[in-house]
């Protein structure tokens, strides 16, 4: 594959779980792939990992949260690779479980829509520009099924219960920011989706979780790798659609 036509994915979070095996996919499909952390002491080893494997694989200390590290981020793409083929919004914080909206501490509400909206935002406006540079621009947005309005409310779901405040209500932030961008985006190469990995062992999902952070990242990678004729604005798992 030529230097020109080798495609650069950026992975925000992308150091552990979903994130990094997000990367270790796109990286096996000869993609060179950005992993983002807010750490670099941690994004060294994992692109170290993945450079064992024969993966191009680079750190890029990004904090979603500090416009500081987005601006020295985007700068480091723009000047070494010139674009950005594929965007995953994976960086995302559960803080408020077992508070309820009533009693979660409004500054608690705030840190999660820092991260899981403002911080998607941020980073997607940041690198839009390089994004329309590609041929075929994908931006993955991570969200869950627990920010669908439609399964929060119904009394049969299975996690009916599981009724984090913040974190909810910020993943159905998050799939309407997926809309809007997907509509300002019409008419353009771009693909801008919703990705629900499903319950799976992180340090989020917990070690009770059914699923492997592999199984998690399948769906956030197809919807990387979509063909011209594949979906947009959409909300998916397990490659199937979810509803609003």
């Amino acid at each position: 594959m030529a230097a020109e036509e080798k495609k650069v994915a950026l992975i925000t979070g992308a150091n552990k779980g979903i994130g990094f095996e997000i990367a270790r996919k796109l990286g096996k499909q000869g993609i060179t792939v950005l992993i983002g952390a807010r750490d670099l002491d941690r994004g060294v080893p994992a692109a170290n990992t993945l450079k064992k494997e024969g993966i191009d694989a680079h750190p890029v200390q990004l904090d979603v949260t500090d416009a500081k590290t987005i601006a020295a981020a985007r700068q480091f793409v723009e000047q070494r690779f010139g674009k950005l083929d594929i965007l995953v919004n994976n960086a995302g914080v559960l803080l408020d479980s077992g508070t309820t909206a009533s009693t979660i501490p409004l500054e608690m509400f705030r840190q999660v829509f820092d991260t899981n909206v403002f911080g998607v935002l941020a980073v997607t406006q940041a690198f839009l520009p390089l994004i329309r540079k590609s041929p075929a621009g994908r931006i993955v947005n991570m969200s869950s099924s627990l920010g669908s309005l439609t399964l929060n409310s119904d009394a049969k779901w299975p996690v009916y219960n599981m009724k984090p405040p913040a974190y909810n209500t910020s993943k159905a932030a998050l799939n309407m920011l997926t809309v809007h961008l997907s509509y300002e985006l019409r008419g353009t190469p771009i693909k801008v989706n919703s990705a629900c990995p499903g319950w799976v062992k992180t340090d989020m999902g917990g070690a009770n979780a059914p699923g492997t952070a592999e199984e998690g990242a399948d769906t956030p990678f197809w919807l990387a790798t979509l063909p011209a004729e594949g979906p947009t604005g959409g909300f998916f798992n397990s490659r199937l659609p979810v509803p609003w």
